[in-house]
């Protein structure tokens, strides 16, 4: 599963084969790799700085993962105390828009405030039921994001080169490096993108495990 940032629109891809074999908004090669979004929307944003045309460049998500993070613990009372909330913001909503209605200010004040008290009402009375029903199966509250592995910053086969040069000057102008980037150069053959051979290209940046060095040979016998 990847997920590709194409001039400001996303688009999900579910199959995990899908991003080796098409191309991301045509011919588009590797420029550099980063393990955080921001990284790479620093990236784009250093080109767009220079006067590099940023409609032909892509930001790739790969190895797109689930992280949920619980929040705390949800109780019947929590429960209820969050519909109480939705429930009165709801109210409040309907009694303004009946308030537009009425003829006088105290009539007007009235409605919303009765709106907004029978809102908290039927909210926490719902919130309390649903949490009920629901058998202590999900006791816990949780926000929920993907996230990527890496972020692959693409540009296109033509402006390749020259995006390549301004981030060079740039790092040469302000004498410091990208840490959090790993570049990849390309192969000198023409092709789209392949995010397997990006990773191979760039072990050090994906590795998972240090490579354990192998042990010397043993010295050869005398007879």
């Amino acid at each position: 599963m990847s997920v590709h940032l194409v001039r400001g629109e996303i688009t999900m891809m579910t199959d995990p084969t899908a991003g080796l074999d098409v191309p991301v908004g045509g011919d588009r090669r590797l420029l550099v790799s980063h393990p955080d979004y921001l990284s790479a929307q620093r990236t784009v944003d250093t080109l767009s700085d220079a006067g590099f045309p940023v409609q032909n460049v892509s930001i790739v998500g790969q190895d797109l993962r689930l992280e949920e993070a619980v929040t705390g613990r949800v109780t019947n009372a929590r429960a209820a105390l969050t519909g109480a909330g939705s429930g009165a913001v709801f109210g409040v909503i309907v009694g303004l828009f009946l308030g537009l209605f009425t003829s006088t200010t105290g009539s007007f004040v009235a409605l919303v405030l009765w709106a907004a008290l029978w809102g908290a009402v039927l909210g926490a009375a719902f919130g309390f039921i649903n949490h009920a029903f629901q058998g202590g199966k999900r006791d816990f509250a949780s926000r929920s994001a993907i996230v990527a592995g890496r972020y692959d910053v693409l540009v296109t086969s033509a402006e390749l080169e020259r995006a390549r040069q301004l981030l060079d000057g740039v790092a040469a102008a302000t004498g410091s490096a990208q840490a959090d980037t790993a570049v990849v150069t390309p192969p000198p053959s023409a092709g789209t993108y392949d995010p397997a051979r990006a990773r191979a290209q760039a072990p050090s940046a994906y590795a998972d495990t240090p490579t354990t060095p192998s042990s010397p040979a043993p010295p050869p016998r005398r007879p």
